[in-house]
């Protein structure tokens, strides 16, 4: 009898959806008794009232009970759930890395399908994510929540909550309030996985994201004069050129990967890596070994995408090829088929601001890249803001588009 407590507001449609079911009832028994066409026909017309009053009863009773959980939106009830089930039949992608790179990329997937698994480094040492992981003894979350964010569907608001950092006035100062998020569920759950599994709940994400070790561990270059800096934020501030790149655990002897990234790698119909930063964001995660022996086994279609300028410090003059070369040297020959690349055009303006930090247009070399055994899909993928990223639907609709010519 709850049900029928004043204010719920869905009482008047019961009644509505009762009385629909009884000029049914009442249609169905006339038909059958009445022998006069006429009759017939107007217990017919009563059948099908009640069969209309019927629906619409139960489509606002539906709405009425889903108004209390969905978020306000201009869509119709038919336009999520044709929107939801479009989503559901998508492909399964994987995407691997970290950084703004890989949030850009998640940022246009998800319009396209929710089987989306982001497998994220977790070597950050920098910034908020290094204080808080120096302090609580926590993985890195930064990387983590950038995709989390990507990823949601929550409203705009809960996004920019998310992404709100603290300025140097506040005691907090340079933390990001999902940093803190996160590490409090963490410090709540006893488990970083859970606080994110938590945290993307809140966010409402559209696929899931997974760290791709749970081991605490460190990034450790080894420079081509010999020298060797270890830190993930410092690698890049040396300015000299990198001769490999690998994972020093702080507490094992071997670094293993979540099972969960194992187990999307497995399930995967594509897997993308990048864009990003080529050494601290992208490499970093293959040098994780059953990552690696999992996307060269993997049947999945496997996707390089080359970013479109340098990253001083770390790809100094690298063209396309020298960064696909570095990411095989790391890795094994096999977790490509095709590289991505951009072809675009970049205002002259743009690139006096890019140049004031050493930072170029990534040259497209195809036929080196070709001769490496690899195809290349050159495209314009530029989209200029405040900063050059790829364009988010634009590469999102290429690397789909690779299952369909299979």
């Amino acid at each position: 009898m709850k049900w029928f407590s004043p204010g719920i507001g869905i009482k008047r449609w019961i009644l509505f959806s009762a009385f629909g079911v009884f000029l049914v009832i009442v249609g169905v028994a006339g038909f059958q008794s009445e022998k006069l066409i006429f009759l017939k026909l107007v217990n017919l017309v009563v059948c099908l009232c009640g069969i209309f009053i019927i629906v619409l009863g139960v489509n606002r009773l539906l709405r009425a009970f889903l108004k209390l959980f969905l978020p306000p939106s201009e869509k119709t009830l038919t336009d999520i759930m044709i929107k939801k089930r479009q989503l559901l039949r998508g492909p399964r992608i994987v995407s691997i890395g970290g950084g703004t790179g890989l949030s850009v990329l998640l940022e246009g997937l998800k319009e396209y399908t929710s089987n989306i698994t982001a497998i994220v480094t977790v070597a950050d040492s920098g910034g908020s994510s290094g204080r808080l992981r120096e302090q609580f003894d926590i993985l890195p979350p930064g990387d983590i929540r950038n995709c989390l964010v990507a990823l949601a569907d929550a409203p705009t608001l809960m996004r920019r909550l998310f992404q709100f950092r603290f300025d140097k006035t506040s005691e907090f100062k340079g933390h990001n309030f999902g940093n803190l998020f996160i590490t409090v569920m963490t410090q709540l759950t006893g488990d970083f996985e859970k606080a994110i599994k938590e945290s993307s709940k809140v966010l409402a994400i559209r696929g899931e994201v997974i760290p791709s070790t749970l081991n605490k561990v460190t990034l450790v270059a080894r420079y081509k004069d010999g020298s060797t800096v270890e830190g993930e934020d410092l690698i890049p501030k040396r300015h000299t050129p990198i001769e490999e790149v690998y994972l020093k655990s702080l507490d094992s002897e071997h670094v293993s990967a979540t099972e969960e990234a194992i187990r999307a790698i497995k399930e995967a119909e594509i897997i993308v890596l990048g864009p990003g930063s080529l050494y601290t964001s992208i490499i970093p995660n293959l040098l994780i070994k059953e990552i690696t022996e999992s996307i060269v086994s993997s049947s999945a279609v496997k996707v390089y995408v080359c970013n479109i300028m340098t990253q001083h410090g770390e790809t100094d003059n690298y063209t396309a090829s020298q960064h696909l070369k570095a990411l095989i040297k790391h890795s094994h020959p096999q977790v490509v088929d095709y590289c991505i690349v951009n072809k675009s055009d970049i205002p002259e303006e743009i690139l006096r601001r890019y140049k004031e930090e050493n930072a170029f247009p990534v040259l497209a070399d195809v036929e080196k890249i070709m001769e490496l055994g690899y195809q290349v899909l050159e495209e314009d993928l530029v989209k200029i803001g405040e900063f050059i990223r790829h364009d988010a639907d634009k590469l999102a609709q290429i690397i789909l588009g690779l299952i369909e010519e299979i």
